[in-house]
């Protein structure tokens, strides 16, 4: 099992567990519970931070217990709990396992980036988790004489970007895992991932990828690894673009 899944089982059980000990000693006021719950969030998502739990995974764990109090309370069908949990997995999938969240890639940021790339060659790009295609979609639309394949692993997102992209020919758009597909046949592969996974990225580019070809990273940059550029984005979330050559005796485009 992943260490981030134990951990935050173990931030979560540790929770109950204070919750439930502190109560039976009698070092509790008679709660509601919902103020159990928040109480528990509060001790679940201290347990994480003294895990060195990664920082979005606090609020989490704050709400999980609370969440789960208020939906109980609600009175909402139970079927819709089973369908809500299977949306979930439907649309984030192995997120549980990679850590990565859906990121979606705005237009300003597909254009910056086209613009700093020669529009006269044929480069071959990939969209390394393309979620709803939003990337392939307006890049394709801005060069279609490029090869531009989006790969994605979660089945929502990538019917959403399929049907998204039903009148853009040139936007290829496949399910698969990004680990298990090859890097070597592109000019530029694309990345909007977490931090998490930026070195095994970077392995992986370095190991298939041609020399000279172009690594770009949406928001996280790579440890240690001095990019060749930084495209800054001046959109809300005043983007940074983060572009790593692939080093080699052998440049190639673009």
């Amino acid at each position: 099992m992943p260490t981030h899944i134990v951990k935050a089982l173990a931030a979560q059980a540790a929770g109950l567990i204070l919750v439930y000990s502190l109560g039976q000693n009698g070092w509790l006021p008679a709660l509601p519970a919902i103020g159990l719950a928040l109480l528990q969030g509060v001790l679940a998502a201290s347990a994480a931070l003294l895990l060195s739990s990664p920082r979005w995974w606090l609020p989490i764990h704050f709400l999980f217990c609370p969440a789960l109090v208020l939906a109980s309370a609600s009175g909402l069908p139970t079927w819709l709990y089973g369908a809500t949990f299977l949306a979930l997995c439907l649309i984030y999938w192995s997120s549980f396992r990679t850590q990565v969240p859906l990121f979606l890639s705005n237009r300003i940021t597909v254009h910056r980036l086209a613009a700093s790339l020669p529009s006269s060659d044929s480069l071959k790009v990939l969209d390394a988790g393309s979620g709803t295609g939003s990337f392939v979609r307006h890049l394709a639309r801005l060069r279609p004489n490029w090869k531009i394949r989006g790969l994605e692993s979660a089945p929502a997102p990538l019917w959403l970007s399929r049907w998204l992209a039903r009148k853009t020919p040139a936007a290829q758009l496949q399910r698969g895992d990004i680990w298990a597909h090859p890097f070597g046949e592109y000019d530029l592969v694309y990345a909007f991932l977490s931090p998490v996974p930026m070195p095994a990225l970077w392995r992986k580019a370095r190991k298939e990828m041609k020399a000279g070809s172009l690594l770009v990273s949406n928001s996280f940059a790579i440890p240690d690894v001095k990019p060749e550029s930084i495209i800054k984005i001046d959109d809300r979330r005043q983007t940074r673009l983060y572009c790593y050559r692939i080093p080699g005796t052998k440049p190639t485009k673009p």
